[in-house]
């Protein structure tokens, strides 16, 4: 039996009761749940998102914990906040505070995410069927654009999977622009023979007529 086909009796009991008499072109184990690559951009940009807000805390905060005022200007009149009147400083606390959490919250989840198990992907005729923590995911391979990348070697590899759905995300110096969703099956066995059974199943269901 070929890498990128495993076994039935090794799949949840689960998700071979969702597959029933279907056929399968591949079914086979993410290591995880999206590329290191991806994970690791949202580690380096919490990390470094932490590491500017931090100049904030050291200035604003950092004089109170070792019981020194604060000086700075709110409306252009300049206020003193101190340990004994922390009340001029609560609402800048507050703002970096916030800014701190959402660092925190992109570090702690990219550090998850790059540990975190992908699960089973099984693709049949019709549809892509993904399995984790007992949950069953399944996508019609005419929700797919087509638009696919692969990465890794000949043992084991990563392959992304554009949707036809997405969301349009503003940019700051430019117009907006849209950004489909992916699915990603990451870190599995012969990922660019799974690839080429997926293309080849994206063409077969492609709704859109041929010119």
């Amino acid at each position: 039996m070929p890498d990128y086909m495993i076994d039935t009796y090794r799949l949840p009991p689960l998700l071979v009761e969702n597959l029933g008499r279907e056929s399968r072109d591949f079914a086979v184990m993410a290591n995880r749940s999206q590329p290191v690559k991806v994970s690791l951009g949202l580690v380096i940009f919490g990390t470094c998102w932490l590491a500017f807000t931090s100049i904030f805390v050291v200035t604003f905060l950092g004089p109170l914990f070792v019981g020194r005022e604060v000086h700075f200007l709110s409306n252009d009149v300049p206020v003193v906040a101190s340990p004994e009147n922390l009340k001029p400083i609560v609402v800048p606390a507050l703002v970096i505070g916030l800014f701190v959490l959402v660092g925190l919250g992109m570090l702690g989840y990219g550090l998850y995410a790059m540990f975190k198990k992908g699960g089973y992907y099984v693709g049949t005729p019709a549809r892509l069927v993904h399995y984790r923590n007992g949950k069953i995911r399944s996508i019609d391979w005419e929700q797919f654009s087509g638009d696919i990348e692969v990465s890794g070697n000949e043992e084991k590899g990563n392959i992304t999977l554009g949707l036809r759905t997405g969301k349009m995300v503003s940019q700051k110096n430019g117009p907006s622009r849209y950004v489909p969703d992916k699915i990603y099956i990451a870190g599995v066995r012969k990922a660019f023979k799974v690839e080429q059974l997926c293309r080849q199943r994206i063409k077969e269901n492609d709704p859109t007529p041929s010119v």
